[in-house]
């Protein structure tokens, strides 16, 4: 955790100004827009250049995509059984599965990617992120009961092992963004060029749920734990 706290922000932010940085120079030099690493490199001839820019994208897959997106779900699988299938073998399988899914096809279009999966998947996130955070933070203060989190009868077992007000509050938390999140899949490219207010709420998806998970899960769940 330390170490992900003290290095994905500053490689994150890094990465992500020199991706903006070369776009920019892109437009610059060649007229267009060039955001893809892969196509820019293509546009050079010396193969020094070419040799350095793969070494960045692969430094840039170690530091940023593999630490931020990879630790849990290899984390998730290997809990499935612990003992036969380890955290490097649970990365494997989040790689075959990220192979299995055609990633390629998401970023056949830029702007489907950007309006339709990477907001739609934010719209997920954000109420989640709210739940854990209001609960964690907020109702239990930061306190949790290390001997109860492996206690299939302690006191975060719930009903019969669901937390139904965070399943209620995420449920309720993303519904507002549906309607606009069908609409941009729907829509070439992603851009609704008619918005309404629903297509507007989705472009704010991540803070729209993130809100409303945080306020709904704390009015169920702090009922609970007040009579616990």
């Amino acid at each position: 955790m330390l170490g992900q706290a003290l290095g994905l922000p500053l490689t994150m932010t890094s990465f992500a100004f020199i991706g903006v940085a070369v776009t920019s120079a892109t437009l610059l030099i060649y007229g267009v827009a060039i955001p893809n690493p892969v196509e820019l490199m293509q546009r050079f001839d010396s193969v020094v250049i070419i040799l350095f820019a793969t070494a960045v994208i692969f430094a840039a897959q170690l530091t940023t995509n593999m630490a931020a997106n990879v630790v849990s779900p290899s984390n998730d699988f290997s809990n499935l059984n612990p003992k036969r299938i380890s955290y490097v073998t649970g990365g494997l399988i989040t790689a075959l599965i990220g192979v299995l899914m055609m990633p390629w096809k998401v970023m056949a279009s830029m702007g489907a990617y950007i309006f339709t999966w990477l907001i739609g998947y934010s719209g997920l996130m954000g109420a989640i992120a709210g739940i854990l955070i209001c609960d964690y933070w907020v109702l239990r203060s930061q306190r949790l009961s290390l001997a109860d989190l492996f206690d299939p009868k302690g006191i975060y077992s719930y009903a019969n092992g669901i937390n139904w007000p965070a399943m209620i509050a995420l449920v309720v938390a993303i519904a507002p963004v549906v309607p606009g999140f069908i609409r941009a899949a729907t829509t070439p490219g992603g851009q609704v060029t008619d918005p309404t207010f629903f297509d507007t709420m989705y472009t704010y998806a991540w803070f729209v749920t993130f809100g409303l998970g945080f306020v709904i899960y704390y009015v169920l769940m702090n009922r609970q734990i007040s009579r616990a």
